[in-house]
């Protein structure tokens, strides 16, 4: 009995591990661009054993990145972002002073009660997030990252309200070079 007591507690532990790293982005192996990766972050207790073991195990991530079928690169300026991939949609924008703005939105899909939907999500008025872009001298295109909560999600194809997430989700992500014709 101790010992599977010691066992139940280890498992545990490396789960709260995992779970502090909060899902890190897989980011691809070169500096070089252009790449970018979105990943959309749920509320611990939306995820698979309350959050205790990464979604990478159980296939329910939700991201996109250079590489998903459909990738391209809309659009990409100091103070605007727009990323596509098929079934998937981010429009970050803001003021100039760090808001953001109403047209900032993610648009995704996700299987819910086992029920496949497209949401859209956008960020509440007072938006806690961040949004910075760089340019490198030494290379063609935009680098930056961007972090930003969104709650408020409906239904991409009804327009109805959607009573999920409970809390939350964050939306992240990196790019280096990015430019629209870098897809």
């Amino acid at each position: 009995m101790k010992t599977f007591l010691i066992l139940i507690a280890m498992v545990l532990l490396v789960g709260l591990v995992f779970a502090s790293r909060g899902g890190e982005l897989r980011l691809p192996e070169t500096s070089e661009g252009p790449w970018f990766v979105v990943q959309v972050v749920k509320p611990r207790m939306a995820r698979p054993l309350a959050g205790l073991l990464p979604e990478s195990l159980f296939g329910t991530e939700l991201r996109f990145d250079q590489t998903s079928p459909g990738a391209e690169v809309s659009r990409v300026e100091e103070h605007r972002l727009e990323l596509k991939a098929d079934g998937w949609e981010l429009v970050i924008e803001t003021d100039g002073e760090g808001h953001f703005v109403a047209g900032t939105r993610v648009v995704f899909p996700i299987e819910l009660a086992n029920k496949a939907r497209v949401l859209d999500c956008r960020p509440a008025d007072e938006a806690v997030g961040s949004f910075r872009t760089t340019r490198e001298s030494n290379r063609a295109g935009v680098d930056g990252e961007f972090s930003i909560e969104v709650g408020a999600c409906v239904s991409a194809d009804t327009g109805k309200v959607i009573d999920w997430p409970s809390a939350p989700l964050t939306v992240r992500g990196k790019f280096v070079a990015l430019s629209p014709d870098a897809d």
